[in-house]
């Protein structure tokens, strides 16, 4: 945990080395990854059942989820559960509703209509984790926009354990959100079976959801093959407080994240130290004895960072500095500082909306740009499942009338074919006229 006092002539730059989480193990990781994408690209359905057995001591021959196993998962995690999942995934499709895209066509000038035609991407994978912990809110919020915007094949996987099964809380999540096929595979190899196909997986266009370092580098090393959502790192929240803060309910907030990923970082900006103090105290009483202490006190004792600032001004533009993945407002009157947040994932307004609402229940998604990359990148939406084509349509009039502009730029530029493919019709338009 670090302590840092804002002063009036803070330092960016130091906040960005502050808040910097190390890569020293990258490049291990890059060669490690490379090879095994090179090996499933080469040996396919072997080459994934092998890593299986290395990492996840599964020596199961069938890759895909057969439709009992789904049946056997509705069963053991109950009627009450289905239920809720079914309630999650309905607020999140009602919310991605909104994001939808049509397609739309208008005549700009005479003769001249232009537009943007919509398409979804005929197959989509979905990435679920299944290390630390269990996942089923990644599937809902992952498949759900997927469903909404029409994309017709839904793969997901996920490391299945040593006896080949995958957790039931995920499987029926995936029933749930309308997942087309599941296969029990993880890490790397489940990137490469998605990206180059195997036997058994046919390939993907494009690869969505969050792992660990070797699932993330194998999407970076994919991509290009494959499109990717994002290159998603450790989890993180940012809390803005003042004295009308709870420093239980903000320490609380704090672990909830901190309890993801001994990496994860949480921070805290206030201009009232002694609540901040507060806060300190009761991070360090709610995790003793927590059921994931060992993951908390990692995370917080390398990756905490308390801003003492002049005042809330200054704490959101700390905030904005940082760009974290989860921010909460933990103000009497959020709404006057939202037009001053520039840079976050998603947007906690208020003492009564804690984190973990936007992570199950709310309904925006919660797979959201990390590391400091909301400084310039969105939460997944259903415009990520989506394409855009232009449409151009000139008639003949409409051409004539621009020809010559269009052939003398292309001659500009040296290119004497584009010019030629313009003045073919319009040299024909004007001999038929004479």
């Amino acid at each position: 945990m670090e302590w840092i006092e804002i002063t009036a002539d803070w330092d960016a730059e130091r906040l960005r080395k502050v808040t910097a989480r190390s890569e020293t193990e990258q490049n291990d990781v890059d060669a490690t990854v490379a090879a095994i994408l090179a090996d499933v690209k080469a040996n396919g359905d072997a080459a994934v059942l092998a890593y299986n057995k290395k990492f996840d001591g599964c020596n199961c021959k069938d890759l895909r989820i057969s439709e009992a196993e789904i049946e056997a998962a509705l069963q053991e995690v109950g009627p009450e559960m289905v239920a809720i999942l079914q309630e999650a995934a309905d607020n999140i499709r009602v919310y991605h509703e909104e994001q939808i895209m049509k397609s739309w066509l208008k005549e700009f000038r005479p003769g001249v209509r232009l537009g943007t035609h919509i398409t979804p991407i005929r197959r989509v994978g979905l990435y679920v984790p299944g290390g630390r912990a269990a996942y089923p809110s990644t599937v809902l919020m992952d498949a759900v926009p997927a469903k909404v915007a029409g994309v017709p094949s839904l793969v997901m996987i996920s490391p299945p354990n040593k006896d080949g099964r995958i957790n039931p809380y995920i499987l029926a999540a995936a029933h749930v959100a309308g997942v087309d096929e599941m296969y029990r595979v993880g890490g790397a190899q489940g990137i490469a079976a998605l990206a180059y196909g195997t036997e058994t997986i046919r390939p993907v266009y494009k690869i969505v959801g969050p792992g660990n370092m070797y699932v993330a580098t194998a999407k970076k090393q994919v991509f290009g093959t494959v499109g990717i959502d994002m290159i998603a790192g450790p989890s993180e929240v940012g809390v803005i407080a003042d004295s009308s803060a709870n420093p239980t309910w903000v320490a609380a907030d704090l672990l909830a994240q901190a309890e993801h990923d001994p990496m994860a970082a949480v921070y805290l900006a206030t201009p009232d130290k002694a609540l901040a103090e507060q806060v300190v105290a009761e991070v360090e009483r709610q995790m003793t004895g927590a059921p994931r202490e060992e993951i908390m006190r990692s995370s917080v004792e390398r990756w905490m960072r308390v801003f003492v600032t002049p005042d809330i001004e200054t704490a959101v533009a700390v905030m904005n500095g940082i760009a974290p993945e989860h921010l909460e407002l933990a103000l009497d009157n959020p709404e006057i500082w939202l037009p001053k947040v520039e840079n976050a994932g998603a947007i906690f307004m208020g003492h009564y909306t804690p984190e973990p609402v936007g992570d199950y229940f709310a309904g925006p998604n919660h797979t959201l740009p990390t590391s400091g990359t909301a400084a310039f990148s969105s939460p997944l939406g259903v415009y990520d499942y989506s394409k855009r084509s232009s449409i151009l349509s000139y008639n003949k009039q409409a051409l004539t009338a621009i020809a010559h502009k269009v052939e003398a730029l292309a001659k500009a530029e040296g290119l004497y074919g584009h010019a030629a493919s313009v003045a073919v019709r319009h040299s024909e338009e004007v001999t038929n006229e004479n």
